[in-house]
C-alpha cells in the first residue's frame, strides 16, 4: 500500500456487525489508554448494520476521537477485516472485535514488546473469556512464564488456537507481505492468519492477560455453531495450515489439531443434545466425525457419551 503522508504508530480498527450493546464498552477501554490522535488511529469499520446505530455509538463515546467508515452492503467479517486493514495507516495494527475490550497496560505491552524486538512480526498476550453478561469463564493458555520471543511458536500455534483476535497486534509491513485474511474461511480465518505470520516472522508473547474476548451465540463463531459450519472450516483451515509448516511435522501436527477439534466438537455437539437441539447436535457430531477418525476421537465420543446417559 502506498505511504500516508503522515504514518501513526498505532491503527486500532474495530470491526462490528449488530454488536452495538458492547461497542461502548470496546471503545472506551481504548480511549482509557489512547495516544494522541497523530500517534494512534482509532476507527469502527462497520459491516452494514441492520439492528443498532454503530456510527453514533462511535460519536457518542468517541466524542469526535473515533473515525467511523460503513460498507455499503454487507460484506461478511473477512471482508470486513479487510477493509480495516486497508484503511490502517499505522504501523502496528489491532483489530478489536466491537464485542471485546482490552484492560489498562494493553498498549504500552504491545508497545516494549515491538521496541525491543523489532524484528517481531506480532505481539500477543493471554485472553479472558467471558460470557455475554461478562462473567469470566476462563483463560487462554499460558505458553512460557515469561514474556518474550515465543519458543517454537509456529508448532505452539498450529498445533491449538492460542490467541484471541483482540489479544494480538501484527506489523502493518506483515500484512502487506502476507496478505490478508483467507475468504475461504468464515471462520478460523484468524487461527490461520496466525499460523502464517509464526511461519515467516518471530512472534512475541505477554503471559499478562490483558484482552478480554466474548463469547455469545450473535458473535461469528456463535452463529456458526449449531450448523457445524464451524467445525466443517477448523478442518479446512488445519488443512490450510499444512502447508506454512516443516514437511517433517505438518502431517503429525494436523493430526494433533484435528483430534483436539474433534473431541472440543464433540463435547458441543453432546452440549447441545441435551439442550434438546437434536438438529444442532447431530450436525456437529458429523462434523466432529469426518474432522478426525482417529481411534482416540472414537474412544473419546463413546466415554462422553456414556457419561452423559448416566448422569
Amino acid at each position: 500500500m502506498p505511504e500516508p503522508p503522515a504514518r501513526p504508530l498505532w491503527s486500532v480498527m474495530i470491526p462490528t456487525f449488530n454488536c452495538g450493546r458492547f461497542l461502548p464498552q470496546a471503545i472506551a477501554s481504548v480511549l482509557a489508554q489512547a495516544r494522541s490522535p497523530d500517534t494512534m488511529q482509532i476507527e469502527v469499520i462497520d459491516d452494514h448494520s441492520t439492528v443498532d446505530d454503530p456510527e453514533k455509538i462511535a460519536e457518542e463515546v468517541g466524542g469526535g476521537r473515533v473515525g467511523f467508515f460503513r460498507q455499503s452492503a454487507n460484506v461478511g467479517h473477512t471482508k470486513n477485516f479487510e477493509t480495516c486493514l486497508r484503511r490502517a495507516r499505522g504501523g502496528l495494527v489491532h483489530l478489536l472485535h466491537g464485542d471485546d475490550y482490552v484492560l489498562k497496560g494493553f498498549y504500552g505491552a504491545m508497545e516494549r514488546a515491538f521496541a525491543e524486538i523489532p524484528e517481531a512480526g506480532a505481539a500477543f498476550c493471554r485472553s479472558i473469556l467471558v460470557d455475554e453478561q461478562g462473567h469470566q469463564h476462563s483463560f487462554t493458555s499460558c505458553l512460557q512464564d515469561n514474556s518474550g520471543l515465543l519458543q517454537d511458536a509456529l508448532l505452539h500455534l498450529a498445533a491449538e488456537q492460542h490467541i484471541m483476535t483482540p489479544s494480538i497486534v501484527v506489523r502493518r509491513s506483515v500484512y502487506e507481505d502476507l496478505g490478508a485474511f483467507d475468504e475461504r474461511l468464515v471462520c478460523a480465518e484468524d487461527w490461520e492468519m496466525w499460523v502464517r505470520i509464526a511461519a515467516h516472522y518471530p512472534v512475541w508473547f505477554e503471559p499478562q492477560p490483558l484482552a478480554v474476548y466474548r463469547m455469545h451465540r450473535d458473535s461469528n463463531s456463535g452463529r456458526h455453531v449449531r450448523t457445524g459450519e464451524g467445525i466443517r472450516h477448523i478442518h479446512l483451515a488445519i488443512d490450510i495450515m499444512a502447508s506454512h509448516l516443516p514437511g517433517s511435522v505438518a502431517e503429525t501436527l494436523s493430526r494433533r489439531a484435528k483430534q483436539t477439534y474433534a473431541r472440543s466438537a464433540f463435547d458441543t455437539a453432546l452440549a447441545l443434545l441435551k439442550q434438546r437441539d437434536f438438529t444442532g447436535g447431530m450436525a456437529v457430531a458429523k462434523e466432529a466425525f469426518r474432522l478426525s477418525r482417529s481411534p482416540r476421537a472414537f474412544l473419546y465420543a463413546a466415554q462422553r457419551s456414556a457419561k452423559m446417559l448416566l448422569s
